[in-house]
């Protein structure tokens, strides 16, 4: 298993601008070319250069697993007909009609699962599921509803931020059939997602992750 430090144009917050799965990456059209060669080979998987909402973070406006991507309403037509192209009809490609935008924090998804932030609207937990292929629980992490921030899922594990409760860890276990335990990024951030991006196979995290924070990550996410 591959674990490497990357900037982001100089930035550590390296999860922003990605999101990734067992099968294919969505990266930042204008991530720099290093950044691709390093996570194409952490994770082995196909990168997709895209825009949503058109913005570069990428990884704020979309949640992915192997079986779907969800991105809501403020992605514009001709981006989501160019993510629906490049990912061809292997990937359902679904829009929710919501008032959030930030799905990638409000979602936490594996091929197996997805916590859904009480945020989101119930009308919207059907959608999520028919996309994903997965079912959906409803919940959070460090009681706060940003599931998908302070929380990195893959098929292997779940990295949770410290400030998760014991009941919340054995809950994740329960929902993602995995281990899951505590960690942190970038010299002890807890925002965990903007920090890293990860699969089964490896991660990117970002430059500033020390030592002690990389066997964390090695230990909870590939033991």
């Amino acid at each position: 298993m591959s674990v490497e430090k990357a900037f982001y144009y100089g930035s550590p917050n390296v999860g922003v601008y990605v999101v990734a799965t067992e099968k294919y990456a969505l990266l930042a059209s204008e991530a720099p070319d290093k950044f691709e060669e390093t996570l194409r080979a952490a994770l082995g998987v196909e990168v997709i250069r895209v825009t949503l909402n058109g913005s570069q973070l990428v990884g704020v406006f979309a949640v992915a697993n192997s079986h779907g991507v969800v991105v809501t309403g403020y992605a514009d037509e001709e981006e989501v007909m160019r993510l629906r192209r490049a990912l061809g009809g292997s990937v359902e490609v679904t829009v929710l009609d919501v008032r959030e935008s930030a799905v990638g924090n409000l979602i936490l998804a594996t091929d197996k699962a997805a916590l859904v932030s009480p945020l989101l609207p119930r009308t919207s937990y059907k959608q999520i599921e028919d996309a994903l292929d997965v079912e959906v629980v409803r919940g959070v992490v460090a009681g706060s509803p940003l599931v998908g921030s302070f929380a990195v899922a893959t098929n292997r594990g779940v990295l949770v931020c410290p400030m998760a409760s014991e009941d919340e860890l054995d809950n994740l276990e329960q929902i993602f059939g995995v281990p899951a335990d505590v960690g942190t990024v970038n010299r002890g951030s807890v925002f965990l997602r903007a920090g890293m991006v990860a699969n089964s196979r490896g991660a990117v995290v970002g430059y500033d992750t020390t030592g002690p924070e990389l066997l964390r990550i090695h230990r909870v996410l590939f033991s």
